[in-house]
């Protein structure tokens, strides 16, 4: 299981970071964690994960992926 962060654009309250958790976690994704402050979320996939698709995620909602990279922890 790998760990992604998601730098996201265009959270700017908490119900627009439930928003960004709902979605991602609806896409799949596991351990679903977003902190409002940092502007990123973080989350679990067994599956190698494209930043094309997870932007196509938050953009649905009306938010935009600015960088997906992995975490070591």
């Amino acid at each position: 299981m790998t760990t992604y962060v998601a730098k996201v654009k265009g959270m700017t309250c908490p119900h627009c970071a439930m928003k960004v958790k709902k979605a991602l976690e609806r896409a799949g994704y596991s351990d679903v964690q977003v902190s409002l402050e940092r502007g990123e979320a973080r989350f679990k996939s067994q599956e190698e994960v494209f930043f094309e698709e997870v932007a196509e995620v938050i953009g649905e909602i009306g938010y935009e992926l600015v960088e997906l990279t992995e975490s070591n922890q």
